[in-house]
């Protein structure tokens, strides 16, 4: 049985990521500001193609943006939180919230804002005594959202750009200028509606209630049939932080390794590669791996050669997610015509969002298996492995 070709990752711009057909790049205005902005994004929001917070710290240069749940130790909050020339308040509805628009406060603030869904960010205050413990501060908008790609649980409700827009606007006593964040925001929403138009991707969070579908089959029924020829792979990359002036000068994320393993034969490919540009800071404690090991990894011709002599023709490459295939192909690698994600398979398996590989491991009660290569990514591969031989092994 031959599985057909899945689609080959698509061009994706460097510095928005985004399909290069729908970049929004051209419309970002830089925005100097004297509040500090310091934006907690929600792990779920980040992957979410529509969502505005990494947009709008594209156009807030000195903003900061962090992902996660738990800030307890923070080091990036607790020194935005403890500026000595900026009090913190945190952008966000509820008892004692003080709203913006009578009397603006006229010395310089630290704006902290959470972004996700109502039910994300309500969990994440929650969580989190630092953030319970801010003054709060709150608008209301002077007209409707123009999100119209995603549903607001309330009219009053906005996308987080467009709270940027208007909190910054009243603040700073300019809100003409930061009308601008709204370019980019609503070319993205043009786009996005002329693709809908053109039989593209259906509306984001605008799905009209439908009957349950059937549970899928235990296992896919060729997943089976290609057992032996299964190729976990997963990638590194030296990724600069959302709002860095590296960032928003052009570093984009590039490839530091690549592993790939046949869970059939126990074959392994690991290799590290050189970056090409400088070495952000959380390179080192995000992947694993030293600094030296890095900066002494292979060149990009290697990296290609050695894999030339792995790979095989007859060989389904199994990721999760399109990230780390997306990175080597950048990087000028040729990957395997016939793809899957397994991320995909197992959120149809369970009909919800599944988080990484190795919480699913986990959650189905197995023992994390041993890394497969140093760092991250060989821990990651393991649990990838562990998880295809579960999916070839279930009745």
């Amino acid at each position: 049985m031959v599985l057909a070709a899945g689609p080959a990752p698509r061009a994706v711009c460097p510095r928005c990521r985004r399909p290069v057909r729908v970049c929004y790049c051209r419309h970002i205005t830089p925005l100097e500001t004297t509040t500090r902005v310091v934006l907690l994004q929600h792990p779920r929001e980040r992957d979410v193609a529509i969502g505005t917070a990494y947009m709008a710290s594209l156009c807030l240069p000195r903003a900061e943006l962090h992902v996660g749940v738990d800030w307890s130790d923070s080091p990036a909050l607790a020194r935005a939180l403890a500026d000595p020339g900026r009090r913190a308040v945190l952008l966000y509805p509820g008892a004692g919230a003080v709203d913006l628009a009578p009397t603006p406060p006229a010395e310089p603030l630290t704006l902290v804002v959470v972004d996700g869904t109502w039910a994300q960010t309500r969990k994440v205050v929650r969580l989190n005594p630092a953030l319970r413990a801010l003054p709060r501060v709150t608008f209301t908008p002077a007209t409707p959202s123009e999100y119209r790609i995603r549903k607001e649980p309330d009219a009053a409700c906005v996308s987080t750009i467009e709270a940027l827009m208007h909190v910054l606007g009243r603040l700073e006593g300019e809100p003409a200028r930061f009308r601008a964040l709204l370019d980019p925001f609503r070319a993205m929403i043009d786009a996005q509606l002329a693709c809908e138009r053109l039989g593209g991707a259906p509306r984001v969070r605008r799905r009209p209630r439908r009957e349950r579908a059937p549970a899928p089959p235990a296992v896919p029924p060729w997943l089976r049939a290609r057992a032996a020829d299964l190729l976990c792979v997963a990638g590194e990359a030296n990724a600069w932080p959302y709002g860095s002036a590296e960032r928003a000068g052009g570093c984009a994320d590039e490839l530091v390794q690549w592993v790939a393993h046949r869970p059939a034969s126990g074959e392994t490919f690991a290799l590290l590669v050189a970056p090409r540009q400088a070495l952000a800071p959380g390179a080192t404690a995000n992947s694993g791996l030293p600094r030296p090991a890095l900066l002494a990894g292979a060149d990009l011709p290697t990296l290609q050669e050695r894999w030339r002599a792995f790979v095989r023709p007859t060989d389904v490459m199994c990721g999760w997610g399109w990230y780390g295939a997306g990175l080597f192909v950048a990087a000028g690698g040729e990957l395997p015509a016939t793809r899957v994600d397994l991320r995909a398979i197992a959120r149809a398996r369970a009909g919800a969002r599944v988080g990484t590989v190795e919480e699913l491991v986990a959650r189905g009660g197995a023992a994390a298996a041993p890394p497969l290569a140093p760092g991250r990514a060989g821990w990651r591969l393991a649990q990838l492995a562990a998880f295809v031989r579960g999916l070839v092994a279930a009745d």
